[in-house]
C-alpha cells in the first residue's frame, strides 16, 4: 500500500517533467539526426509551419548548414530550462560548435498528433562572461 502511495505522489510531480523529457528527446532526435546527414528524418522533426515553409528535408538541411552550423555539427550539447512565454513552450539549448564557441538556443515547441515538434528556433545572445 505505501509503495501504492508513494507512485501515486511521483504521479502528480509528472506534469512538468512529462513534457520537459519528450521536449529535449524531439530535439535531440534532431541534432542526432543532423550528425547522420539525415535531413529527411530531422525533418521529421519540424512543426507543420516550418515543414511548409521549407516544403524538402534537402531545403531544410540547406538552411540548417548555412544559417546553423552549430546545430548542424555540434561538439557538445547542453539542455536548459524550459520555459512558458506568452502560451508557448521555449526550450534553452547551450551548444558549444567544433570551433570551441558556446552558442544559446531557444527552441519553441509544439504538441502536434505526431508528438513534440520544433516550430521556430531563435538564437540568443550568450550571457556576458567573466567579470
Amino acid at each position: 500500500m505505501r509503495l501504492a502511495a508513494i507512485l501515486f505522489a511521483l504521479t502528480l510531480a509528472l506534469p512538468a517533467s512529462a513534457q520537459e523529457d519528450p521536449i529535449r528527446q524531439t530535439i535531440q532526435n534532431q541534432l542526432d539526426a543532423f550528425q547522420a546527414d539525415d535531413f529527411a528524418r530531422a525533418f521529421t522533426f519540424a512543426s507543420p509551419n516550418i515543414k511548409g515553409l521549407f516544403q524538402t528535408p534537402e531545403n531544410f538541411g540547406a538552411m540548417v548548414k548555412q544559417g546553423y552550423p552549430m546545430v548542424y555539427r555540434p561538439a557538445e550539447v547542453e539542455m536548459g530550462d524550459l520555459r512558458e512565454i506568452a502560451g508557448n513552450l521555449w526550450q534553452r539549448v547551450r551548444i558549444v560548435d567544433q570551433a570551441g564557441a558556446a552558442w544559446y538556443l531557444d527552441y519553441m515547441m509544439v504538441e502536434t498528433p505526431e508528438g513534440w515538434q520544433i516550430n521556430a528556433v531563435q538564437l540568443m545572445p550568450a550571457p556576458d562572461v567573466g567579470a
